[in-house]
């Protein structure tokens, strides 16, 4: 008779089992010897190999060689490993974009991923891979690898053209008026230092008229004039443009596409004459002779036109300007005296262009030269002297010089040289215009008395005015005596009579 045996729960693979049957008859029980088996549990690859992650994420540069590793993906299998069950193969199933073709390969024993392609140069920025890992029984579980491509300054910007303008800019163009804009182009990630364009001037603008104002969004250049044109300084401009990367070129160079010229024509405007000044001063000496060049004022016109002078404020004609030359002239005698400042307007204009003129103030000062003599200054008819001679009594003399203080300045008196005229009088001195005249002796005869005396002024030479002061009167003093000898009384106390002046 046949007998048979299940188990009646799972068994893990790699168990052994040591069982022991034994043959029963029901009345007679147990026959024969019991039997002793040992059961051994094999393997049946049941688990499908796993990756620790579903997704993974890796760089590589855009110029690595073929063969660069880029990622290892590993997969476990929790089949017995001393069973080929957990022998696992990795390969690539899908990349996306497909184009190029084959620009990765995963090792089928070490899921290493490497490069494939010669380069990954014009290639897309992002791949997506899916890596199946298999058993031998052919299950298996995949995970999904984001491989980014990390640009590289492979690119050289280049002008899409090599010439630019000519470009026709009026002299009196305002400063930062953008003359061309224009731009690079560069074949490296968009937004990338790789890819930005940094502008340069070259060469002619040795003077730095124009300006170079980037924008680092759209790698655009405008070209701007920071300083002001003048065709008559330069009537042509010829720029050369370099275009570089803030970052080192790898694998290239830059050549005569990252330059390019740039023509600028500056075109002729008439403009303004000008003068050298805005204030003139001249000076000429009074009584000069009119008609002489007393100064010559002489402006420039940018534009090689004739200039033509002419004075404004001069109502009463008192200089004259050539039209042609600027020489300036006195045009009548001038006097200090009556005026010793002259003020009006110069005006240049354009000979081609009454409109452009250019304006500045003349001055003319009017130098003093000694041409007035002294003189004596009031009258002095009734004028009168006590004798015998009082104590600090004088007649003060007044004087004036027409002439600046550098001629009239200080006015000396002085006697005539009759010795008598000096004997009976004194001229004392109280300031730069005033004498004092006394008596020089105690006593003098009561009459009418005519002294001589001159005036001169501080000059070299000296103006002098010779002056006969006529009608000094001297008057007796009565004084009424109480006894013989007596003390001299207080002036308050003394009477005058005046004299008649003899004819």
């Amino acid at each position: 008779e046949k007998g048979g045996g299940s188990f009646t729960d799972t068994i893990a693979s790699s168990t052994q089992f040591h069982i022991r049957i034994v043959v029963e008859q029901p009345d007679i029980g147990e026959i024969g010897n019991p039997v002793e088996l040992l059961v051994m549990v094999g393997d049946a690859n049941d688990n499908r190999p796993t990756f620790p992650q579903t997704h993974y994420q890796a760089v590589v540069k855009e110029l690595a060689s073929r063969g660069t590793e880029i990622l290892t993906v590993q997969a476990a299998d929790n089949d017995d490993p001393k069973t080929d069950n957990v022998r696992i193969s990795y390969r690539l199933v899908a990349q996306i974009p497909e184009r190029p073709r084959a620009l990765f390969l995963v090792d089928r024993d070490s899921g290493v991923i490497s490069l494939q392609g010669d380069s990954l140069e014009g290639a897309a920025l992002q791949y997506t891979l899916t890596v199946v890992a298999e058993d031998a029984k052919g299950l298996n579980s995949s995970c999904t690898v984001v491989v980014n491509v990390l640009d590289e300054n492979n690119h050289p910007p280049v002008f899409p053209q090599r010439e630019y303008g000519p470009f026709h800019l009026p002299e009196g163009s305002c400063v930062g008026a953008t003359v061309t804009t224009l731009s690079a182009w560069d074949g490296d990630q968009i937004g990338k230092d790789s890819w930005r364009v940094d502008y340069e001037l070259e060469s002619g603008d040795a003077e730095e008229i124009f300006a170079l104002v980037g924008d680092e969004t759209t790698n655009e250049v405008s070209l701007i004039l920071q300083k002001a044109l003048d065709y008559e300084n330069v009537r042509q401009y010829t720029l050369v443009l370099s275009a570089r990367n803030p970052e080192p070129l790898i694998r290239a160079e830059y050549g005569p596409a990252s330059t390019a010229t740039v023509s600028i024509i500056v075109d002729d405007v008439n403009e303004s004459p000008t003068l050298p000044e805005t204030h003139y001063e001249v000076s000429v000496r009074e009584g000069e002779e009119p008609g002489r060049v007393i100064a010559t004022i002489q402006g420039s016109d940018p534009d090689s036109h004739p200039i033509r002078y002419s004075l404004r404020g001069d109502t009463r004609g008192y200089f004259s300007i050539d039209a042609n030359t600027g020489e300036l002239r006195a045009a009548q005698a001038l006097d200090r005296e009556e005026n010793s400042t002259y003020t009006m307007e110069l005006v240049a204009e354009d000979g081609m262009n009454s409109s452009l003129s250019a304006t500045a103030l003349v001055t003319v000062h009017i130098l003093d030269i000694n041409d007035n003599s002294p003189v004596l200054v009031g009258d002095y008819s009734w004028k009168y002297l006590c004798t015998p001679r009082w104590e600090d009594q004088a007649l003060l003399l007044a004087s004036r010089d027409s002439d600046s203080p550098q001629h009239g300045g200080r006015l000396n008196f002085s006697l005539g040289s009759d010795p008598a005229v000096r004997r009976d009088w004194k001229l004392t001195p109280v300031n730069d215009t005033h004498t004092n005249l006394s008596m020089n002796t105690p006593y003098l005869a009561p009459e009418v008395y005519t002294v001589p005396f001159t005036i001169s002024d501080s000059s070299t030479p000296p103006r002098s005015t010779f002056i006969n002061l006529p009608g000094i009167i001297l008057i007796v003093v009565f004084v009424r005596l109480p006894y013989q000898n007596p003390k001299p009384q207080s002036k308050a106390k003394q009477e005058t009579v005046p004299l008649k002046s003899s004819a």
